[in-house]
């Protein structure tokens, strides 16, 4: 293989169609711009979505969707968080203290993520069934 013998595929490179050369090419005069308009002109443009002033459909459409406020109340907190602590005894002051859940949380889950190899005792806080297997397997307690 040289490199003076490479070159694309065959088909894959489309040759460009030249414009404005004569009533004999089928794109001559207006270029296949049509008549007048902006669309005709040289930097003609308008936004996606613009309607000619008129209230656009993405505006004309009420919302929907739904954010609870909930949502920012409530963490999840993983085993392999849970691993690096010192304390033995956790519940939510612990987790709040440590940094681990925000100051304004008022609920949390520990979910099955990551591994444990202590005791602990969670006081206070949810769990899921996948976790507390693992807690109770390695002699933990679940206080709910």
């Amino acid at each position: 293989m040289n490199l003076n013998t490479l070159s694309p595929a065959a088909g894959s490179k489309r040759v460009a169609k030249r414009v404005g050369r004569g009533i004999g090419c089928g794109s001559g005069k207006t270029c296949g711009r049509g008549h007048k308009g902006q669309k005709s002109r040289a930097g003609g443009f308008h936004k996606i979505g613009f309607e000619g002033g008129q209230m656009p459909l993405q505006r004309r459409l009420p919302k929907v969707g739904f954010n609870s406020r909930k949502n920012h109340l409530s963490n999840e907190v993983r085993l392999s968080e849970l691993e690096k602590l010192s304390e033995d005894m956790i519940d939510m002051a612990v987790l709040k203290k440590l940094g681990i859940i925000s100051a304004q949380c008022c609920r949390a889950k520990v979910i099955l993520s990551g591994n444990l190899s202590r005791k602990i005792t969670l006081t206070g806080i949810a769990v899921t069934a996948g976790a507390r297997k693992v807690i109770e397997s390695l002699g933990g307690t679940v206080e709910v």
